[in-house]
C-alpha cells in the first residue's frame, strides 16, 4: 500500500476562480462604498477623486485581477505559498499605502484613513476568495 504525498495541490476550474474573484470584487467595492460614504460624511472634501465610485470600483478591480494572477504564480513557482503569504501580502498592503499618504493635502486625515481602510478591505476580501478558489498547498 503506497501512502500519498502530504501535499495535495487542489486545482479549481478556471470558471469557479473568474467567478471567485468577480464576487470579490462586487463584495469590496460595496464595502469601498460603505467607506467612501462614511469618509465623506465624517468631513472628507466632496471632490476628493479617490473616494468617488469610478476611481474605487476600478482600482479595487484591478488590484484584485492583478493579486489574483500574483496569487495563481506564487502558489505555482514558490515551494512554500504559505509562508510566502504571510509576510507578501502584508508588505504589499504597506507599500500600497505609500499613495495614500501623497494624497494627505487633498483628502486630509479622513479621506487618507478612508483609503487605508479600503485598501485593507480589498486585500481581505482578496485573501478570503484566493485561498477558496486557489488554495494554497
Amino acid at each position: 500500500m503506497s501512502i500519498a504525498s502530504d501535499k495535495v495541490t487542489v486545482r479549481r476550474g478556471p470558471l469557479v476562480v473568474v467567478g471567485g474573484v468577480f464576487a470579490a470584487i462586487v463584495a469590496a467595492c460595496a464595502a469601498d462604498a460603505v467607506i467612501a460614504l462614511i469618509a465623506l460624511a465624517a468631513g472628507a472634501p466632496d471632490d476628493f477623486s479617490p473616494l468617488k465610485a469610478p476611481s474605487y470600483i476600478f482600482l479595487t478591480a484591478v488590484g484584485l485581477v492583478v493579486g489574483a494572477v500574483g496569487w495563481a504564480v506564487m502558489r505555482r513557482v514558490s515551494k512554500d505559498p504559505r509562508a510566502l503569504v504571510r509576510w507578501l501580502v502584508p508588505t504589499v498592503v504597506l507599500v500600497s499605502f505609500v499613495p495614500d499618504f501623497l494624497q494627505y493635502g487633498n483628502g486630509g486625515a479622513t479621506g487618507v484613513g478612508a483609503l487605508l481602510l479600503m485598501h485593507v478591505t480589498v486585500a481581505t476580501a482578496a485573501v478570503f476568495t484566493y485561498r477558496k478558489v486557489m488554495p494554497l498547498t
